[in-house]
């Protein structure tokens, strides 16, 4: 099949395509298959869980990218046969534990410590209390990038009694739940546990108590007030108890049928406790992957209380949607670095994978990242310039404006304006943003050797006798051939005329001299846009300095 059928391609077509792709959103749907057969349904649910006590982070959009992902490679597996949903679940009626450092009137919400989030007042003093806030920040989050989901609040689920069958079941079978849960906890916290935690009826806390008494057949538990030390019976039902977490989690999987969710990798004997309590209720745990957590420049697990990630808003002030997405698709089972310096990388691999994707044949497609980011459907490609030459651009001409950056592309691109291309727009501010707050501070020149300013003098020769309309391949093969030099000779990798080949040293070495950074795109695009008068500029002005003291220049004369 060729790229220009898959296009117009059967649903029979692609699924015996799906059938056979080893790309993972496909790998983890072919398992919900497999599970339908040994157990059919009319439906698939997929879920994913959120804990509102705070607000949206990138985990929440990388488990909700990833669990779309695999929702629609099951679906094509599934020629849309089978109905699917994925429900957004909010755990909203958590007892607050701490006041959190980033909300105003904290005083206010020292008082309301232990009470389920939905009735704890909202700070900001813009919705009903602090979890129908944050539940709000949620699904404006998740709107924002076009999720097709349905959203869930614990609090309505057990108020509501959506849950109360379920819960009086684990009423019933309390003695398998807690054989389960007893042998993973510390002896001190296993001699009080109970999966169930009361709502105290006097002070609207959720209460981590003792129970002193279970009663199966009136759907009662009891225990003794901590501070009125009276005896205290509640149903269990009607959003008057609420479950610890992992028999909660389990209650829920059984409650309503999920059948698909995923979760961190510091959560796996969590699943594993969770999934056997599901089993213990006649439900059946669902299909899902533990993902690996992201770590932080330092190789260090990020945490929302350390601070010590990456937000979605940096991300976002820096770089696409569809680049976050690309980082969340790629190998989510390997840890990694969730930090600046890895934007744009993700900026311009996003735009490789769409360039390619017209050129592959169906089963490449398939595997191509943008195909899952985009529910298979990637946009055309049309980037006339990379991240990394934006970039590049800026550091070059210290142009911190989108106007002098636009001069380059306009005269390397003729009709390429913002207008005809605001993606490409868009992109100009992120390079922007993302210079003045990274580049700009840690630009340092270095001075080169002999050897380089020789080989950078020729250079600059070289480029002068160009003429003025040559492309980035014609200067690019003279950067090469000034470059075949010793130190710069790569005698392990031949060029195609059989001569050693040019190394990296050499091509980092400008970059490092020149721009003051340590890489940089292909070189001869970079002057193809930059412009051959400007380049030599720049060399000139390398060699000048070389035996000055190395500081940024600032306020640069060059033109577009």
């Amino acid at each position: 099949m060729s790229t220009t059928e898959l296009t117009a391609a059967t649903p029979n077509d692609l699924r015996a395509l799906a059938e056979q792709s080893n790309a993972w959103p496909f790998e983890q749907a072919r398992a919900i298959v497999a599970r339908l057969k040994k157990k059919p349904k009319d439906e698939v649910l997929f879920e994913t869980g959120y804990g509102p006590s705070g607000l949206p982070h990138i985990g929440t959009f990388g488990e909700v990218a990833r669990t779309t992902m695999v929702r629609h490679a099951f679906r094509v597996l599934t020629g849309d046969r089978i109905k699917t949903r994925l429900i957004a679940f909010s755990d909203d009626m958590d007892g607050l534990r701490k006041v959190p450092d980033n909300v105003p009137n904290r005083e206010m919400l020292e008082q309301h410590i232990g009470r389920p989030l939905t009735r704890v007042p909202d700070p900001f003093g813009t919705h009903q209390s602090f979890g129908a806030h944050n539940n709000a920040r949620l699904r404006a989050f998740l709107d924002a990038f076009g999720f097709d989901y349905e959203f869930a609040s614990s609090t309505d689920y057990y108020t509501s009694g959506k849950f109360d069958a379920t819960l009086l079941l684990m009423l019933e079978r309390i003695d398998k739940v807690m054989a389960i849960m007893l042998p993973s906890l510390r002896e001190e916290r296993a001699a009080t546990y109970s999966p169930f935690l009361p709502i105290c009826p006097r002070t609207g806390a959720v209460l981590y108590v003792p129970i002193v008494e279970h009663d199966a057949k009136a759907g009662t538990v009891s225990y003794d007030d901590p501070e009125t030390k009276e005896r205290v019976t509640l149903p269990v039902t009607g959003g008057r108890c609420k479950l610890q977490w992992k028999p909660d989690w389990a209650m829920r999987w059984t409650a309503l049928g999920v059948d698909y969710e995923m979760a961190g990798k510091d959560l796996i004997d969590s699943v594993k406790l969770s999934g056997k309590i599901c089993a213990a209720l006649g439900g059946t745990p669902p299909e899902g992957f533990n993902y690996e957590l992201f770590l932080d420049e330092k190789g260090q697990k990020i945490s929302k209380s350390k601070g010590n990630g990456l937000t979605i808003d940096e991300w976002l002030r820096y770089a696409s949607p569809e680049s976050l997405s690309l980082f969340m698709y790629r190998e989510p089972k390997a840890a990694k670095r969730l930090y600046f310096d890895v934007i744009p990388r993700n900026v311009d691999d996003y735009q490789q994978f769409l360039e390619a994707y017209p050129r592959q044949d169906a089963r490449q497609q398939l595997a191509n990242p943008v195909w899952h980011i985009h529910a298979g459907h990637p946009p055309s490609a049309d980037m006339p310039v990379t991240f990394q030459l934006l970039l590049t651009l800026v550091s070059s001409s210290n142009a911190e404006n989108a106007e002098t950056l636009w001069g380059f592309i306009g005269r390397y691109r003729p009709g390429v304006t913002p207008q005809s291309h605001p993606k490409l727009d868009a992109m100009v501010g992120y390079a922007i943003n993302y210079f003045r707050d990274f580049v700009a501070p840690t630009k340092q020149f270095r001075e080169p050797g002999e050897a380089e300013r020789a080989a950078l003098q020729d250079l600059r020769d070289a480029l002068s006798q160009l003429k003025p309309n040559s492309t980035a391949e014609e200067i690019q093969n003279v950067v090469y051939e000034i470059g075949r030099r010793e130190p710069f000779l790569d005698h392990k990798k031949p060029a195609k005329d059989g001569r050693p080949g040019v190394s990296l040293d050499w091509f980092n070495m400008l970059y490092q001299v020149l721009l003051g950074q340590e890489k940089g795109p292909r070189f001869g695009s970079f002057v193809a846009v930059y412009g051959l008068p400007n380049a030599v500029a720049m060399i000139d002005g390398a060699l000048a300095r070389a035996n000055r003291p190395i500081e940024s220049p600032r306020g640069a004369n060059v033109r577009p």
